[in-house]
């Protein structure tokens, strides 16, 4: 099967990790798979760009789509014609500018296929498409009404992330002590509660006086949470890790006990907890898109003792999440069903 995937993002952030994982394991599968990403925006140096980790991974799209949000209308007819003449199977479109180009340049005899990462995507004007994937089992029942299939898309896990083999030793190496280390693992903006978890630690720590918090990332309210941190006299408790990446990422991961996933950015399918599940990390998270899914303790409602209580309910979930394999066949068991006559 010939696939292309649309992300019209020229970041490695939200899906574009998610859809990597998901091309590499349908290409695994014996597919040719590619994925085509925004080429116009360069100008992008808060974050990570997509193209140079896509050409790695061999994934990278050279079929000349621009396929940008800031394309004038003769750039987008432009990639309109340029799908049309490609020789594909599947057109999967992740973002609402992939779903418009695919909507009008799909190629004759190619299945469409539209991945919602994000609940705002579900709304009237959505564009047709002869199959659908959501994050959670709670949206299924958004699409219901469209009488198409609709198969929720986890998220696909790195295999870098498994438990590590000596603890201790890499607490060591990153300069972490040996005790309980709480961790918030995403980029310091307000949907994440940064402010809300500092204030949930400090409750904690009063319980768990050996506790310790590491904040890996960076971003707008970095320093507004440093200052949260002194005035809550915690400077001795809290670990400011700086942005990480990759194998480094895991690394700290790894380090620690449980995260704390207090809120969700653009992409709905709960990655980081399903990447700490798979690193024997307990996941304590709010009830947004597929957290409730991954959680080891739930947060009933986004307060101070709602985080504590799930903290030091001590629960954990014994639900296995799925292999890559295992979601990757999922998926390309859609685009078969997708191309099945209505009934």
């Amino acid at each position: 099967m010939r696939i292309l995937h649309l992300l019209a993002s020229p970041f490695w952030s939200g899906p574009a990790e998610n859809v990597a994982l998901l091309a590499q394991a349908q290409r695994a599968l014996g597919h040719e798979v590619t994925v085509a990403v925004d080429r116009k925006r360069r100008d992008i140096a808060a974050e990570e760009p997509a193209v140079p980790r896509f050409q790695q991974l061999g994934l990278l799209d050279e079929g000349g789509l621009t396929l940008s949000v800031k394309s004038p209308p003769w750039e987008i007819w432009s990639d309109l014609r340029a799908l049309r003449r490609r020789q594909v199977d599947v057109v999967h479109a992740h973002f609402t500018h992939d779903h418009l180009v695919a909507r009008w340049g799909t190629p004759k005899g190619a299945v469409r296929i539209r991945s919602i990462h994000a609940p705002r995507s579900l709304r009237s004007s959505l564009p047709e498409a002869a199959a659908y994937t959501v994050p959670a089992g709670h949206l299924v029942s958004k699409l219901e009404g469209r009488h198409r299939p609709v198969q929720v898309l986890p998220a696909l896990v790195d295999p870098m992330f498994r438990p590590p083999e000596d603890r201790k030793a890499l607490r060591q190496t990153l300069g972490l002590d040996d005790t309980h280390l709480v961790g918030m693992i995403s980029t310091f903006q307000q949907s994440r509660r940064h402010a809300l978890g500092v204030e949930a630690f400090a409750a904690f720590h009063q319980q768990r006086p050996e506790a310790r918090l590491v904040l890996v990332g960076d971003g707008a309210l970095l320093e507004a949470t440093r200052t949260q941190v002194k005035e809550r006299n915690l400077t001795e408790q809290v670990t400011f890790a700086g942005y990480q990446q990759g194998a480094d990422f895991a690394k700290w991961l790894q380090a620690l006990d449980e995260v704390w996933i207090l809120g969700l950015g653009n992409d709905w399918s709960a990655r980081a907890a399903a990447q700490a599940r798979a690193c024997g990390v307990r996941v304590v998270a709010v009830n947004e898109g597929a957290l409730p899914e991954l959680a080891d303790a739930r947060v009933e409602a986004p307060t101070v003792e709602a985080v504590v209580t799930a903290a030091l309910s001590g629960s954990t979930a014994g639900t296995r999440h799925p292999t890559n394999e295992h979601i990757a066949r999922d998926i390309l068991a859609l685009y078969q069903q997708a191309t099945e006559p209505r009934r």
